[in-house]
Order: C-alpha cells, then structure tokens, then sequence
C-alpha cells in the first residue's frame, strides 16, 4: 500500500548537476557503502543503482518470482535446473551474456560469499550456448527464488576491478564511483530492455536523515530515500514535493545473543520482550509509519502465522525474571548477588534504531535493569565478530523473495549468515531442512508457520515493528518512481523526468 502525502506552497528547484541540456535526475540513499563487488557488498547498491541484474527478479504484486535475465526454467526433481538465458544481452563493455558468462559470474558469487554458498546449494555447473545447467547437493526446491539475491547478479568477472567498477547488464553504465560518497551513471544505450531516456544518474549516500531532508528542500537532489520522519510535515507543505509511505518486507527486531548466560534463560528474554512498548515506539518515533510486529512476517503475508498474546509490560518483565531466580533489591535486578546489566548494540545509519534502543534503556532502568547503550558502524561485520553483547538493535528484510525461506535460512540455522543469535535449537532446524526439500506452496507455508511460532514461543529474537519505507521526491521534475516493497529496485529504465 502506498500512502501519498503531498502538499502545497513554494516551488521546489531542481537538482541541476548534471548537463543543462542531458536529461538527469540524483537520488540521495540513506547507506554509503565502500565497496561494489556485487558478490559480497551488502549494501545492493550495484543492483539498486541499476548497474546489475539477477536471473529472475520479484514480482511484488503477486508475490511470485518471474524471468529476468533468465528466460524461463525447469527443475521438477529439485535438484537438476535447466535455465534458459535470454538471448540479447550484453554487459556494458559489449561482451554478449552467453551461459558461460553466467556460470562464472555465479561460481565466483559462492566462492567469494560463504553465505552465498550456502544458500545456493550449487554442486555444479554446466554452460551450453545460453542454456545453464545447474545441480543442487540436495533437493532444494525455492533454488530458483534464491536467485533473486542481489549478491547473485551477473557481473563479467574477467573484468579487474569489480570492487570499484563491476561490469553488469543493467539500464546504467557506473562512470565513477567515490567510495562513501557517490556514483555517477551513464544510460547504457545498448540495454536490452530498452534503453532508458535518462542520459544520466548521481547515486549518492548520506546517513543522516536531518540531512537528506535539507538537501530535497534545498534543490540539490530529487529523490530522497527515508527522509527524516520528523520533517515531513515540513515536506508535505512545499508544493511539488511528493512524499510515500510504503509497507515493505522490513523488520526491526531485537537480537538476542544466546551465548550469554544471562540469555539462555527463556524468561530473560521473555521479560526483555515483555518490556518493548511497540505500540508508544510506533507512534512516537516512527509517528505512526509503522506496524507493530509480534513475529518477523507482515501480518498479510501467507506464511504469517496468527500468534497467541503474551502479557507485557513492566508488571509481566519482573514477572518473568523472578521466574529466572531474580530479585529487585534496593531498585537493582540481581540474582546470586549478581546484577542483571545488559549491553545494548545500535547503529545510527537507521535514525530510529538509536532511538529505540534509548526507549527500552529507560523502560529497563524502571524495573532496575542497566542497559549499557553501545554504538557500531556495521552490525553485521560486528555481531559476526564479537561476542560482548547481549541484545542488538537489527533491521532484515525478512521476505523480499516472497517467500520465508530466506530469511528463517539466514536468521535460525545454524550456518546462517544472518545467525547472529548463535541459535542452534534442533527442533527449529529439523524445520527448516524440512521447508527446504518441500515444493508444494501450501506445505511450504505450514512449515514456515511452524517455524516463525517456534522463533516466537522461544523468544530467538524479539520482533519490534514493520517499518514503513519512506520516500519524497520532486514531482514536478520525477517520473515513473516506485518505491518498492523488497527495497531492491530503484533506478531503473522506465525512471524518467518531466
């Protein structure tokens, strides 16, 4: 659903970087990121800049994967996979996309990503003109939908420096890239889909949200993605600024490291649960651009399961940690003498997180918990590495394949590449080796149901709320934007000016 929420007052100038006479737009994006290797940078930049493709990509309609660098496939036994290539394509140094090209664009995505790899299942490859052949270690029936990662786009990987200048198929040319900083992008005119009738794209990055803002305001940029939420109604009132608030696969959830001991008490982490006011945080930090989550899935997807209420609150948390052997003694929790302090991991590049983290800190103090606030650039470089904490502000993307398969892969087995929980609950993974060998949607479904209900009753993860992607944009100059559910898909060529 996307909501519009424009308004009226002064014209808005127009980002004019580019040549008077080029037809240019710049979008500003909330991450920066040092790297473009498509294989490994988490960022997606590479793919959402339009520079790369994937096989196949989301039909978010219909929640459905469908062709895109790929023409159609087969693979009944869900471990044998033919797929057949489109036949005009070229990267954008003209060398023809053939399956060759494909094949080594993905053996380098596994070899290069561990996490790749293991979602992938690829025991082998074989090219034949533009037909892949491709065999699993074991049935994996979603094989396809895994396919839509951005970290398996098809790059030209004889090519030197796919750090800095990755070679893809997509509708723009990357002509510089200045880490942390920006892109410049070029049409490539030569696009199979149809070259686009921008001439040309700055891709930029600024983290702060205040910031973003200002530079919509001011005329510098035309497309700002997450703005600050508290300038909105400011954005609102200057007219040809558009403003959408779109429901997206997205989740805010707090992480649980279960390899603390304080954690492996489910009612520890039942009492931290207990104690999220997702309702208050709803409304006053994300001011109502938002849904309260109770599990990972948005209530409207097929595999989200209907959850049974569990108390909350203060009254419920103490609750909970007394039956984990606490007391509140002269205004400390503590058990054996011992008082329960808690490190609490944010990062400032998602301006609500902080401020999350800043909630809970104070609703824990009120039942004599001390939450230590510890701020990290890279969450996931950092949950990956270090051990020193206990809960951690995180942001997933938890079904942009349509599917939830990915993200209970990722998140709760064991070799994961989200498992920052350290989670190894044999129960939970018999599940999960389960949804992968199953084809059919509905039991697909149950399974996924299954597991999100384990997650929930165990507490693996408590889930916040389901943001809202924000994005304003001037729309006397922006043309054919759309703010997409997966977040994957943002210049592309059907993105024009006025």
């Amino acid at each position: 659903m996307i909501g519009i929420l424009g308004g009226c007052g002064d014209a808005t100038s127009s980002s004019n970087e580019g040549n008077d006479e080029d037809k240019h737009l710049h979008f500003l994006y909330n991450f920066s990121t040092n790297s473009l290797d498509p294989h490994v940078d988490t960022s997606y930049v590479p793919l959402r800049a339009g520079i790369t493709e994937t096989l196949v990509r989301l039909d978010e309609e219909n929640l459905a994967v469908e062709p895109w660098l790929a023409e159609d496939w087969e693979g009944e036994d869900g471990v044998n996979w033919i797929i057949h290539l489109r036949e005009d394509v070229t990267f954008h140094n003209g060398t023809e996309m053939d399956a060759e090209a494909v094949k080594a664009s993905l053996e380098r995505a596994i070899t290069e990503n561990i996490a790749m790899d293991n979602a992938l299942k690829i025991d082998h490859i074989e090219a034949d003109g533009y037909t892949l052949e491709i065999t699993t270690t074991e049935p994996f029936p979603e094989f396809i939908s895994e396919l839509v990662n951005p970290n398996v786009a098809i790059i030209d990987v004889t090519e030197d420096d796919i750090l800095n200048h990755p070679i893809g198929t997509g509708p723009f040319v990357l002509e510089t890239f200045v880490q942390g900083s920006r892109l410049d992008l070029r049409r490539y005119d030569d696009y199979w889909d149809g070259a686009s009738n921008l001439d040309s794209v700055i891709f930029s990055f600024n983290e702060d949200a205040n910031a973003r803002s200002l530079a919509l305001r001011s005329g510098r940029v035309d497309i700002v993605y997450r703005p600050e939420v508290e300038s909105l109604d400011t954005l609102r009132e200057i007219d040809g600024l558009q403003v959408e608030s779109t429901a997206t696969f997205r989740v805010h959830q707090m992480t649980m490291n279960m390899q603390r001991e304080s954690l492996q008490d489910v009612n520890v982490r039942r009492a931290i649960d207990a104690l999220i006011d997702r309702e208050d945080i709803v409304d006053s930090i994300l001011l109502g651009h938002g849904e309260v989550a109770v599990g990972p899935f948005l209530p409207s997807l097929p595999f989200a399961p209907t959850y049974e209420e569990q108390p909350t609150g203060s009254d419920a948390a103490v609750a909970y940690l007394e039956e984990a052997g606490y007391t509140l003694e002269d205004g400390t929790m503590q058990k054996d003498g011992e008082p329960l302090t808690l490190t609490l991991l944010t990062y400032p590049s998602r301006a609500d997180l902080p401020l999350i983290a800043q909630v809970f800190q104070s609703d824990a103090k009120q039942i004599g918990i001390e939450v230590e606030i510890k701020q990290i650039d890279t969450p996931e470089e950092y949950m990956a590495s270090n051990r020193d904490w206990d809960i951690a502000t995180y942001s997933n993307l938890t079904a942009p394949r349509g599917d939830a398969g990915y993200y209970l892969n990722a998140t709760y087995h064991p070799t994961g590449a989200l498992n920052f929980s350290g989670a190894e609950e044999a129960e939970l993974t018999a599940l999960i080796d389960e949804l992968n060998q199953t084809v059919d949607y509905d039991e697909r479904a149950i399974l996924a149901e299954e597991a999100a209900e384990y997650v929930y009753e165990n507490v693996i993860n408590s889930f916040v709320l389901h943001p809202s992607t924000i994005v304003a944009y001037n729309e006397n100059k922006v043309d054919n934007w759309v703010t997409t559910r997966s977040e994957y898909y943002m210049i592309t060529n059907q993105l024009d000016v006025k």
